[in-house]
């Protein structure tokens, strides 16, 4: 990751740089990709509204740029890569018409609205400032006209709070906080993505038919925005629904090494479930300690909220059995009734050689609905496309129509629960887990006032 100067900094409506910022996003730093393929095409914007933001600077040209400050080194580097590809997969799809990105978005017509599109990407190491920083750079240079990245909730959170400032578009990518699109929620942000409350509404019933009532239960969780609420929403959901209690909470920092003090106490602490909340490689560490130090298999490990290559890195031995809420797996694309699935997961494997998890699922979703929005409204002004956004009309994704809430911004889409697979039914080096359930949005959302979400002004 290239250094960004200390005096990078906001004012007024769009991002500014002291005399002495200097940009200093090189090849490696820094991902661009530039497609061909458009003509001339006329400017597309609202009459007579005043700039907002980057607009209408960030149109005129004949490209607009899409900004994501992404984690690639760190707790959630391997993570952020996987998105990265998502986001880059369809900003070409989006330059060169392909099938899928007309299915979602029948109006992208080699780009958008006339212009063709390109994604500038850094490395935020899944730190709030770093991301801003990122941002702010990608504001001064680019004249982004939509930002993205985040898979710390704590750099979503933070930078939802900047795009509603700076009133520019802003798509989390993973994020698994409830207050994502919750307190903290904004009218600049949308959230494509499932969250802890969709994960622990979905993942509950299964473990309650499978394990019964009345267990004990201990959480490791990371100490931030997405763990706390995560814990919250699984704990309240097995409490309520089958008088599961929790023996101890262990809360560790983010970028935790070694689990071993938190690992003792829940040894101690009669649990018979370990419900690991870390996420990334604190979920990959965590787990594999559990197992060194004798607690996983004699306690259940469960993934109330998947994480991508979980499987791969930790071990089949630790996934094996194990239940976990997710987005998306791939074997949706062996399934008939998910056409778009398909063409996904096979435009991706082409691509990059493996096939997609769900953080790259989400990163192409959210720039698909981003360029449906835009084209339906026919305009990049940005009040002009949240307030067609916010008509709540249904829109493709890869398994069936969805929607997204005018009140909070969040997407209503299914959530998945697998089941890790032996290695011995693997049917090949990617075949971690099968889907075990699918629960409708609709019945694992909460309401959207529950957990606070008060919108901006548009202006």
């Amino acid at each position: 990751m290239s250094s960004f100067d200390d005096n990078v900094y906001c004012k007024g409506s769009a991002a500014t740089r002291s005399r002495r910022q200097v940009l200093r996003i090189g090849a490696g730093a820094a991902g661009m990709t530039l497609l061909p393929g458009l003509g001339n095409f006329a400017f597309v914007h609202a009459a007579d509204q005043p700039p907002i933001g980057t607009w209408p600077a960030g149109s005129q040209g004949s490209t607009v740029y899409l900004g994501a400050a992404v984690p690639l080194t760190g707790t959630y580097g391997v993570q952020g890569a996987d998105e990265l590809k998502g986001w880059e997969l369809a900003v070409e799809h989006m330059n060169t018409n392909h099938e899928l990105m007309k299915k979602i978005a029948p109006k992208v017509n080699n780009g958008v609205l006339g212009k063709k599109v390109a994604l500038v990407s850094a490395d935020s190491a899944a730190k709030p400032n770093q991301a801003l920083q990122v941002e702010q750079t990608f504001i001064a240079q680019n004249k982004v006209i939509l930002m993205t990245g985040s898979t710390s909730s704590a750099v979503a959170v933070a930078m939802n709070k900047f795009a509603d400032r700076e009133k520019i578009l802003y798509m989390p990518g993973i994020s698994g906080s409830n207050d994502t699109t919750g307190k903290d929620c904004v009218r600049y942000g949308f959230r494509q993505g499932y969250f802890g409350e969709m994960a622990a509404n979905s993942i509950g019933p299964i473990l309650l038919k499978t394990f019964g009532k009345n267990r004990k239960m201990a959480f490791m969780t990371p100490d931030y925005t997405y763990g706390h609420t995560t814990t919250a929403s699984t704990e309240k959901y097995l409490k309520e629904k089958g008088g599961w209690t929790t023996v101890t909470n262990q809360v560790s920092p983010l970028g935790t090494q070694d689990f071993s003090q938190y690992l003792t106490n829940i040894a101690n602490s009669g649990a018979e479930f370990l419900m690991n909340v870390n996420w990334g490689r604190d979920a990959v560490l965590s787990s594999q300690q559990a197992k060194q130090f004798g607690l996983l298999p004699k306690m259940t490990l469960v993934l109330p909220y998947q994480i991508p290559f979980f499987a791969k890195e930790a071990g089949v031995d630790i996934s094996a059995g194990v239940f976990a809420a997710t987005e998306f797996w791939w074997t949706l694309a062996e399934d008939p009734k998910y056409p778009l699935a398909k063409l996904f997961v096979d435009s991706f494997q082409k691509k990059y050689g493996y096939r997609p998890e769900w953080g790259a699922e989400n990163a192409y979703m959210s720039f698909a609905h981003w360029a449906r929005m835009v084209t339906e409204a026919g305009t990049f002004y940005p009040p002009d496309v949240i307030k067609h956004w916010e008509k709540g009309e249904k829109v493709p994704s890869l398994f069936g129509d969805v929607y997204y809430r005018p009140q909070d911004h969040q997407c209503v889409r299914p959530v998945f629960v697998v089941r890790g697979k032996a290695k011995k039914d693997m049917r090949n080096a990617e075949d971690f887990w099968d889907i075990v359930d699918m629960q409708k949005g609709e019945d694992v959302i909460q309401p959207p006032d529950a957990f606070g979400c008060k919108l901006g002004s548009y202006t």
